[in-house]
């Protein structure tokens, strides 16, 4: 027995419900004379009444699939892998996400941490966190986090046994945490700024990480003097853990942003994600 196509069989259903080739062939944009055709073949092979009773409610069962698989299709689900620093996830990243992956139970995310620059289009990452500065000119970028500085910060032991210094150039004699830029492969150069004047300076110390969260620890227990994210040390001052100094010297950098190639922008799960870290400010735009 020859195959029917399934086009056929709708257009069978499309005359068996207007009663009429002329308004189905206009429903189906097809030319009447093609539709005539197809359904006396149709008739030829089979038997009208009996197969209109067969094919309707299964038609009817199809285009149903095809909607539920049109809605799940547009429903937010998948896994979004994301690069970012540890200071970006606790910072911004990590508070503004707990609420979607509640909302979304079908959105995975997949956050790898490091202080590199990766690149995400061979690594598989849907996207990258960086400072604003930092962002390759063919992404696109959407900020996700207000500007913030270093701040430089030790115990108040240390500044006890040490005193505090009074200018960015003074630390070259004091004992410093390091931090490691994995990126460059060096030792971060401290950066200040004042008045229009902008000084890097070289530290020396006996430790060197590349967490911000273990040199703040490490000022804590009196190993030196740190140059640290203020948002995360504030609690640190304000208890009295620690004392910050060369505050008129501390600069404000670009925030963060989330970056990525513009052909990654159309997944519903991935927009989900970027409008939940998409930076507001306090009236809400």
């Amino acid at each position: 027995m020859a195959r029917t196509d399934l086009n056929q069989l709708m257009w069978f259903q499309a005359v068996a419900e207007e009663r009429s080739s002329t308004k189905a062939a206009a429903k189906l944009g097809v030319a009447q004379s093609t539709l005539s055709h197809t359904i006396k073949q149709l008739e030829a092979r089979t038997a009208g009444e009996r197969l209109m009773q067969t094919i309707a409610p299964r038609i009817g069962e199809i285009e149903d699939e095809i909607a539920a698989l049109m809605a799940f299709r547009e429903k937010p689900s998948g896994t979004i892998r994301l690069t970012l620093s540890d200071h970006a996830l606790e910072s911004v990243v990590w508070p503004k996400l707990k609420p979607v992956l509640s909302a979304y139970p079908d959105i995975g995310v997949e956050l790898i941490l490091d202080s590199t620059f990766r690149n995400i289009v061979e690594e598989g990452f849907n996207a990258g966190v960086r400072l604003g500065e930092s962002v390759e000119k063919d992404m696109i970028a959407v900020r996700i986090g207000a500007d913030w500085r270093l701040v430089a910060v030790a115990s108040p032991a240390y500044f006890a046994a040490h005193g505090a210094p009074k200018h960015p150039q003074d630390l070259v004699r004091h004992v410093c945490i390091n931090m490691r830029h994995e990126t460059a492969g060096g030792l971060y150069a401290w950066e200040f700024e004042k008045d229009g004047q902008a000084l890097r300076v070289r530290v020396n110390g006996q430790l060197t990480f590349n967490n911000s969260y273990a040199m703040i620890d490490a000022a804590v227990n009196g190993y030196g003097i740190a140059y640290v994210p203020e948002n995360i040390v504030e609690r640190h001052v304000v208890s009295g853990l620690l004392v910050q100094v060369l505050d008129d010297w501390s600069p404000f950098f670009d925030g963060y942003f989330l970056y990525f190639p513009s052909r990654r922008q159309n997944l519903p799960a991935f927009k989900v994600i970027v409008d939940a870290l998409r930076h507001r400010d306090r009236s809400g735009l």
